[in-house]
């Protein structure tokens, strides 16, 4: 008799609760189908925007942008007459967009975020370096490659720059983003040679020990035993 008195006295606190509930509901049914409706809404407009509005954009811009990415190709390819081909790469020719008109009209596309590496770049080689640092920090990307050089081309504009701290720092970067026997020896050996510099010997002979022991393929690694000589002499 206990057992069943308290098994419905549970019952009926489920069913006092439930009561609640609906009467909740009932009371607020104006107000959950507005929340319910603007959510339906906002998840609709999303998808109907990525599917009408920026698919079309992002194609659009990376057509744009093919006369611009084939000025800087051929500008780094080139022998000679490469600053004109870089001034045509950023601010375009026969009639087609440079880099930094695909900056502006595309600034939220993927191809305005390239175009901030290609821009970024050719500052670089222009030795423009404020607009090299400015143009390679707005580049976003997670690709083992092109993520490092952005970084590492900061790092060289500050050499130039005078600012041998601020390019350490992006030199030590660029080499920790990503491992593979391209960008991480070359920007090992950079970081390596301004710890140096710098008289950060401990650090550089990590950076030099680093490229011996993994990337001993490298071309950075054909010599790396005498920095290694240097940092340990500088040390003692």
């Amino acid at each position: 008799i206990e057992e069943q008195s308290a098994t419905a006295e549970v019952f009926n606190t489920l069913d006092e609760g439930a009561s609640r509930t609906e009467a909740w509901v009932a009371k607020n049914q104006k107000y959950i189908f507005i929340i319910v409706g603007l959510a339906a809404i906002i998840v609709l407009g999303y998808l109907g925007y990525n599917k009408f509005i920026q698919e079309p954009k992002e194609s659009v811009a990376m057509n744009d942008m093919f006369q611009a990415q084939k000025y800087f190709d051929e500008a780094i390819a080139a022998g000679t007459e490469q600053d004109s081909l870089f001034n045509l790469a950023l601010n375009g020719g026969e009639g087609k967009f440079g880099m930094l008109d695909i900056i502006s009209e595309y600034k939220s596309t993927k191809a305005g975020n390239l175009a901030s590496y290609y821009a970024g770049m050719s500052y670089l080689k222009l030795k423009d370096y404020q607009n090299a640092v400015e143009h390679l920090s707005n580049f976003k990307s997670d690709d083992e490659v092109l993520a490092p050089i952005a970084q590492g081309g900061i790092g060289d504009a500050f050499i130039q720059l005078g600012q041998k701290e601020e390019a350490l720092d992006y030199y030590a970067k660029a080499a920790s983003m990503s491992t593979n026997g391209f960008t991480t020896p070359m920007y090992l050996f950079k970081a390596g040679n301004i710890a140096l510099h710098l008289g950060d010997n401990t650090k550089a002979l990590q950076y030099f020990k680093r490229i011996k022991d993994e990337f001993a393929s490298s071309t950075e690694a054909a010599n790396i035993d005498a920095f290694i000589g240097k940092a340990e002499a500088a040390s003692n």
